[in-house]
């Protein structure tokens, strides 16, 4: 073999890797992107199930005092009129009046128990969405990724649908960079 048919076929061979190893780097980022974007979704997704459940978990245990005081209420209704006949005893109804029956201060601090978790549960999911968004953000910014995936047409979903859910509190708060106390009475 001669020394030019040499020098060619190691600039092919060198080409040939150069090409190769490009293409295992696009694939890399192709595989990096695609593996990230699945991840936000289903963290957006994990978040809209916690979300849920907090909230059915609180509307459903907040039911309970209600459903205590009619059960106390129907109990009581049922054990005076057993014992003294469907008008019942005058001074029973006067002592349940003057001594009302009390609801278990247990139940209100149980559900703001489940506010408490349910908050701190949703802040986290919340903060690990983001991370994951950072992360991909960095991934498709920073070079020479964000050639390979630029070309490759990533980001192919939209970032904004993984913005934090955030009250209008906070977003009046930022919006004009002031915030008040928090009035925990009432208007």
């Amino acid at each position: 073999m001669s020394l030019s048919s040499k020098i060619l076929l190691g600039v092919a061979i060198g080409v040939l890797v150069l090409v190769m190893g490009a293409g295992c780097d696009a694939c890399a980022v192709h595989n990096d992107c695609v593996s990230q974007e699945n991840g936000l979704d289903e963290q957006y997704n994990a978040n809209q199930s916690n979300y849920a459940n907090f909230f059915n978990k609180l509307k459903e245990v907040s039911q309970v005092p209600s459903m205590y005081t009619n059960d106390l209420e129907k109990l009581y209704k049922t054990a005076i009129s057993g014992r003294y006949g469907e008008g019942g005893s005058k001074a029973v109804f006067q002592f349940i009046q003057e001594k009302n029956p009390t609801i278990d201060s247990s139940m209100y601090t149980k559900i703001q128990q489940i506010i408490e978790a349910g908050h701190n549960s949703f802040d986290a999911d919340q903060r690990t969405l983001l991370d994951k968004r950072r992360i991909y953000k960095n991934t498709i910014q920073s070079f020479p990724g964000s050639m390979m995936a630029s070309m490759m047409g990533f980001p192919k979903v939209d970032l904004k649908k993984y913005d934090p859910v955030i009250n209008s509190e906070t977003e009046a708060a930022f919006a004009t960079k002031k915030a008040g106390p928090i009035n925990l009475t009432g208007p």
